[in-house]
């Protein structure tokens, strides 16, 4: 990817360029993001123009811990008066951080590290960004340039290690590229699909003298993301759309990376098409909806999963047909023709072959698709689904989202988490480790609006709820924001909490503790004879509760209370929401027996959705 070029310290502003910085206005041609006010050439060494950069590009937040390569960036780091820099326990903590920052407020998150064990340290919060398609930026310390390649201390080739899993990342040892490279990480993360960026930056770089001017002229020849969607293309769907007599609205992440959830309402009231989001799109579709059939995939809504098998028409939205949603790939929804619109032209037929392709922003074709549709409609009529519906609405009724009472006299965690949805609305955002309270979190919480739902979904990442969440309440502070985690997902980053407290950001954390690993126990359970081989965690109840979580919370200075019983269990919530001064953890104690149904068994397709242990829909009745 080229460097571009720079505005030079012998070029002064034009007089067009003051008026518009007079103005408070962009240059009309510039791609640099934030306001792009006119900075005129100033001596300052590249760590400050590294800090300056940040300021110009709009960031407010940052989160980080220091070492030897990037100390020299937190000097002047220290002395900006509009960047709130937070400083994290871990490095993994700032990286999963600037996610949930990202994905709460719609703006990039940034991390900063060191170089060496530091940035490597970052590494799955970068591939968990890359996965779920986030804009991020993360800054690294490198050693000297010229040490390099030599294995001094604490050096790590962080490019090299990370360009599977950015969507560019870039060495910088001269000063001088430090404004240019900044500004082009931030547009690149931030426009087409997003994703992670990464800018690592040589020691001597940041400690040298440089001339820095504001805004750098960007130039990416190889880069130029498609906005909207071939007219021909669009006009082809639509007749598609009129043809079908079962289609389906199969809606991914990039419609809410795209923020076009009412683009997407219009369209999907407009052809009356049954709606069903995924693990990362729920949300942007309200639950409330009476065309949203729910989650589809592995752990997905019976109707929603048998849609998409019987379908005749998917209409794919920033969806990539992951494989936990496909279940069996040569299986999945057998006699659909599909429509595919992605910003990402690599994801159109890499797992599905697209009758009708569209690359483009979501956010434009969807309007063009419905404007599309209503031209078909003037033409021949709007299409007749009652007997679409007649089979899905059968499917709703017989196979709703349900659970069974447990038999140990312990809480049903899916009890929890509708209680817990119940009492803090949709207003509040969610955040999900990964595994069994992860899914059960998806379904059982009510989701009305667009980032009202945080996870990590494409990579699994066990410990990015409680520092997500603090990322997703630093950027929505006035927010309540629940970290709903499991008991071994909340050991692998809880020292965040620590973080929090000192910064007063006060997550709140739902630990559902079933004592286990507990989607592993679950396959134990299914495919395994249940041998519980290594998942038994002694948190929860009748153990020797290590550790326990209520003294862990009182240890780091926040709020720890335990519910192990239903009766106790909306005033436990409540209290929970009343205190907002501080974190407040709470240990609800639930049967480790409870378990993710419906369900897809891995390698088998979606038809053979099981609703409980060896019980599958009768398809011939629905048929």
């Amino acid at each position: 990817m080229s460097n571009g070029s720079r505005i030079t310290p012998s070029v002064m502003p034009s007089h067009t360029a003051r008026d518009k910085r007079d103005r408070n206005e962009s240059p009309a041609d510039s791609l640099v993001p934030g306001p792009n006010r006119v900075v005129e050439p100033v001596q300052m060494t590249g760590s400050e123009a590294i800090v300056r950069a940040l300021e110009e590009l709009g960031v407010t937040d940052v989160f980080g811990l220091p070492g030897g390569a990037i100390l020299p960036t937190y000097d002047p780091l220290m002395d900006s008066t509009t960047i709130r820099h937070i400083l994290v326990r871990h490095e993994q903590g700032a990286g999963h951080a600037a996610q949930g920052y990202y994905l709460a407020s719609g703006r990039p998150g940034v991390a900063i590290a060191t170089s060496g064990p530091g940035a490597t340290n970052l590494v799955t919060a970068i591939a968990d960004a890359h996965m779920d398609s986030q804009a991020c930026v993360f800054i690294t310390g490198q050693v000297a340039s010229t040490a390099i390649g030599s294995d001094a201390f604490q050096e790590a080739d962080i490019v090299g290690i990370t360009m599977p899993i950015t969507k560019h990342s870039r060495l910088i040892t001269k000063a001088a590229d430090i404004p240019q490279a900044m500004a082009e990480a931030f547009h690149i993360a931030t426009t087409g699909r997003p994703g992670p960026v990464l800018v690592d930056v040589a020691k001597d770089a940041q400690q040298a003298m440089m001339e820095f001017s504001w805004p750098p002229k960007l130039d990416l020849p190889g880069y130029r993301p498609v906005v909207r969607g071939h007219s021909k293309q669009v006009r082809e769907a639509a007749r598609l759309i009129q043809r079908a007599e079962r289609p389906v609205l199969y809606v991914g992440g990039g419609v809410s990376r795209g923020h076009a959830s009412v683009e997407l309402a219009e369209l999907a009231e407009l052809t009356g098409a049954p709606v069903v989001t995924t693990l990362t799109a729920r949300g942007v579709f309200p639950d409330s909806h009476e065309q949203h059939l729910g989650m589809p995939g592995m752990h997905g809504s019976v109707a929603a999963v048998s849609a998409l098998q019987m379908s005749d028409l998917l209409i794919t939205l920033g969806a990539r047909f992951d494989d936990r949603v496909t279940g069996q790939l040569d299986s999945f929804a057998p006699k659909a023709k599909v429509i595919h619109a992605d910003i990402d032209p690599a994801e159109i037929s890499k797992n599905r072959t697209a009758d009708v392709p569209i690359v483009g922003s979501v956010k434009e074709i969807i309007p063009e698709l419905s404007d599309a549709v209503r031209d078909t409609h003037a033409e021949a009529g709007k299409p007749d689904l009652a007997e679409w519906w007649t089979v899905l609405n059968r499917l709703r009724e017989t196979y709703p989202m349900g659970y069974t009472p447990t038999e140990d006299g312990l809480m049903s965690p899916q009890k929890v988490i509708e209680r817990l949805s119940e009492h803090s609305g949709s207003e509040a955002v969610y955040v999900a480790g990964v595994g069994q309270h992860q899914m059960w979190a998806s379904q059982f919480v009510q989701y009305e609006r667009p980032h009202q739902w945080l996870n990590s979904a494409g990579l699994g990442t066990m410990g990015f709820a409680v520092p997500a969440a603090m990322g997703a309440q630093v950027g929505n502070p006035d927010r309540v924001v629940w970290a709903i985690d499991g008991d071994g997902c909340f050991q692998m980053t809880n020292q965040e909490l620590a973080t929090c407290l000192i910064n007063k950001i006060p997550i709140k954390v739902a630990i559902i503790n079933n004592s286990s690993l507990g989607m592993v126990r679950q396959w134990q359970t299914l495919f395994y004879e249940s041998r519980y081989s290594n998942t038994d965690l002694n948190t929860g109840h009748d153990t020797i509760r290590v550790p326990d979580f209520v003294k862990l919370a009182e240890a780091y200075g926040c709020v720890g209370l335990r519910c192990e019983n239903e009766a106790d269990l909306d005033a436990t919530i409540e209290q929970a929401l009343a205190i907002n001064d501080r974190p407040v953890i709470v240990d609800f104690v639930v049967s480790r027996d409870s378990m993710v149904w419906p369900m897809v068994p891995s390698g088998v397709g979606n038809s053979e959705i099981q609703v409980a242990k060896d019980m599958t829909p009768d398809w011939d009745e629905e048929d």
